[in-house]
């Protein structure tokens, strides 16, 4: 059963081929078998989970389920669960059990679907690797001495481990799209605004944004159409009615314009993955799409922008973990600032506070205008530079990642180095454009992703260029060996 796909999976239990508790039963033995091997779970809630697959059973026997109801799947422990640990990967959070559901958990939980557990993350959505968690780092199935990506890289390698048919995420600056490609996966970053934020742990308010990962664009449409909602309660969440993201996967892509920016194909892109991304190009042209050179002139200034403006905004929605109020809290502290002090250089792993840090500097007195104010005009910039390639395209597409994972350690040492794994993907979380990973080859034996950018709540013409791909290749159905 692990092998199928959630759309299969659909279809088993609405012609009861077997029942949801047989099939969390299943996944459950299966992460208890192999997850210490990727460390991708780290709260596995069985006794829940069984408990709301025999109730999704019951509405399955009704005949009026919803498609999700019955289908197990993970959430990122970024995402707030009610009497669920939620630890967002750090030490800060270790005993933080939340009174209430993320809004992204409610909504499948409305619909029925089976909570298996929570999966492991870089500490507060913090890194390209994985290995900022308290818990340890995960590792990527396919080559388990080399990283997931992250900082969903537990999301990902759980599903290409085959542990859940599908999971949330978030991406800040590529957080599910670079971890999608690592591990082999499908994963989609909706517009910012398309899925509520109330209830997921910020790290960078302007930037967050949760969406779907799993195997396939269609399951990753079917995800989506469960997640995407309005949200009163997010004062960020665009009240815009939410389509039925699988209903064009379909259409046909025959004169499709597909921007391709010729800043991704330059110095830095590993030749194999660059030969794999363009046979995928190839591929999509032969489907009757059309490649349009196009230029993104201001795109090499969305990584320096962007670790101003997300070190700025995580230095003051971090400020809250105080020891006060909830989390961890030193011992036996002398007084208030020694409280403080304490609780947050022991609480916090050393990227978090490398980023408080650059954050609380670039919003400082004298400095505000010339980091944070000057990273906000040149991200207009870029934002304009997609503006203006959407006029004359309907998509943009290119690299999701420079090179094949990496092995673990390789750039530990060098913070700029891990940065630069993001170059492809920040810029559409600085625009707050929708953007997607599929998987289009194999490098080394490790998998690639092509990024498949979208206009502005145009998710359904990305999910539909990446199931047309996905029906005339096969990278989407491999496996790591022996999974």
């Amino acid at each position: 059963m692990h092998n199928l796909t959630i759309s299969e999976l659909i279809k088993g239990l609405q012609n009861k081929e077997f029942s949801s508790v047989e099939l969390t039963q299943h996944f459950l033995e299966r992460i208890r078998q192999i997850n210490d091997q990727f460390n991708a779970v780290i709260t596995v809630t069985a006794a829940q989970a069984l408990k709301a697959a025999a109730l999704a059973d019951e509405q399955l026997a009704q005949g009026k389920a919803h498609p999700m109801c019955g289908i197990p799947l993970l959430h990122k422990d970024i995402f707030c669960t009610s009497d669920v640990r939620t630890s967002c990967g750090s030490k800060m959070l270790d005993n933080f059990v939340p009174p209430y559901n993320a809004t992204v958990v409610e909504n499948f939980e409305q619909a029925g679907a089976v909570m298996l557990g929570k999966t492991n993350m870089d500490e507060f959505a913090m890194g390209s690797s994985n290995e900022t968690s308290f818990y340890g780092p995960v590792k990527n199935p396919w080559a388990t001495d080399s990283v997931p990506g992250g900082s969903s890289g537990g999301s990902a390698a759980a599903i290409a481990a085959r542990l859940a048919p599908g999971a949330t995420a978030t991406d800040t600056g590529g957080s599910i799209r670079q971890p999608a490609a690592l591990c082999g996966i499908s994963g989609l970053k909706p517009t910012y605004g398309r899925v509520s934020r109330w209830g997921m742990i910020a790290f960078a308010s302007s930037l967050d944004q949760a969406g779907p990962m799993a195997r396939t664009a269609e399951d990753c449409a079917i995800l989506l159409n469960c997640m995407a909602s309005f949200d009163e309660k997010d004062s960020t969440s665009v009240e815009k009615d939410v389509p039925d993201y699988s209903s064009s996967l379909r259409d046909s892509i025959k004169g499709l314009k597909i921007g391709i920016p010729k800043e991704y194909f330059s110095e830095g892109l590993h030749p194999g993955t660059q030969d794999a991304v363009r046979t995928a190009l190839a591929q999509l042209e032969s489907e009757g799409a059309e490649l349009v050179d196009i230029s993104l002139p201001n795109s090499s200034l969305s990584v320096p922008a962007y670790y101003v403006i997300a070190p700025a905004e995580a230095s003051a929605n971090l400020s809250r973990f105080d020891g006060v109020k909830y989390g961890y809290r030193c011992e036996n502290p002398k007084d208030l600032q020694d409280l403080y002090c304490r609780t947050r250089s022991e609480g916090f792993g050393e990227e978090v506070q490398r980023r408080i840090l650059i954050g609380t500097y670039c919003l400082s007195a004298g400095y505000y205008d010339a980091y944070y104010g000057k990273a906000q005009q040149v991200r207009q910039l870029i934002q304009q530079d997609f503006s203006e390639a959407f006029k004359s395209v309907d998509l943009i597409m290119g690299p999701t990642c420079p090179s094949p994972a990496f092995k673990f350690g390789a750039k530990g040492d060098d913070p700029v180095a891990m940065y630069l794994e993001d170059i492809y993907t920040i810029a559409t979380n600085l625009a707050g454009l929708p953007g997607m990973s599929v998987p289009c080859g194999m490098v080394e034996g490790k998998p690639v992703g092509l990024q498949i950018i979208g206009n502005y709540f145009d998710e359904s013409r990305i999910l539909n260029a990446a199931h047309q791909f996905q029906q005339v290749t096969d990278w989407h159905t491999q496996a790591p060996e022996g999974l």
